[in-house]
């Protein structure tokens, strides 16, 4: 984790030194204390992956942009290879899979919900979609207020500036697929 933590660091650092932001500038954008952003910086933080959305969007780039160190032109993945983020009080993994590239417009995730695990997701910036694609068990997706119960096998796309939450309705875990795609 320490290894992921260097990485989103570096990344945050970087973008904000590019666009010559402050760290207060950089906390008004994206609703993050300037403590917190320093931290992340220092590699002194594991954010969340409520934070680290914040942040994406505060800043307008991809959320995978945190966590990717680079984009090969063939790349196979092992998700037992990658470190997931992980928040809920350890109830739910997020396995970064395929990373943003800005010259495709999307990004893929995995996420593992554990029994009963509810992650609310900040809204994302206007343009922003996502699909997702249930694998293994159940869950309950509540966009602006409106439920969907998807099992495996079922899928759904919305766009993703509203209030949107997961959640495992299961007894054991719940694994789907999270497409987000940036219209440019």
């Amino acid at each position: 984790m320490k290894k992921l933590n260097l990485i989103i660091g570096n990344k945050l650092k970087s973008i904000r030194n590019e666009r010559n932001l402050s760290l207060d500038e950089v906390a008004k954008l994206t609703g993050v204390s300037k403590a917190m952003l320093g931290q992340i910086e220092r590699a002194q933080s594991n954010p969340t992956v409520s934070t680290l959305w914040k942040i994406s969007t505060g800043l307008k780039v991809s959320f995978s942009f945190f966590v990717d160190e680079n984009q090969d032109d063939l790349k196979v993945i092992y998700q037992n290879d990658i470190n997931p983020i992980i928040e809920e009080n350890n109830r739910m993994k997020l396995y970064p899979i395929f990373p943003f590239d800005s010259n495709k417009g999307f990004e893929i995730f995995t996420i593992e919900l554990g029994p009963g695990c509810n992650h609310i997701s900040t809204p994302h910036n206007d343009g922003v979609e996502e699909y997702i694609i249930v694998t293994e068990g159940q869950i309950e997706i509540t966009i602006n207020d409106k439920k969907f119960i998807l099992q495996k096998g079922n899928s759904i796309r919305f766009m993703a500036n509203k209030p949107h939450s997961y959640k495992n309705i299961n007894q054991d875990i719940s694994v789907f697929q999270n497409i987000i795609f940036y219209f440019k």
